[in-house]
């Protein structure tokens, strides 16, 4: 259960914004996505190794 506390005179909208970025951080949609279809554990590493690819390049590119 997700729990926000909210000061005394507090913006609703502010409180709303805490509650979506603690929800972000739970990563309950992005479970729930992966659970609707069913991905091959060698897919699964593959786009975790093309992914790590894509990041060290970035910063490779940083760096020159």
């Amino acid at each position: 259960m997700i729990i926000v506390q909210v000061k005394e005179g507090e913006n609703i909208e502010r409180a709303l914004k805490k509650f979506k970025r603690k929800f972000e951080k739970t990563g309950i949609v992005k479970e729930l996505r992966a659970r609707q279809a069913f991905e091959k554990p060698s897919v699964t590493n593959r786009k975790k190794m093309m992914k790590a690819v894509y990041v060290q390049q970035l910063r490779r590119q940083d760096e020159d």
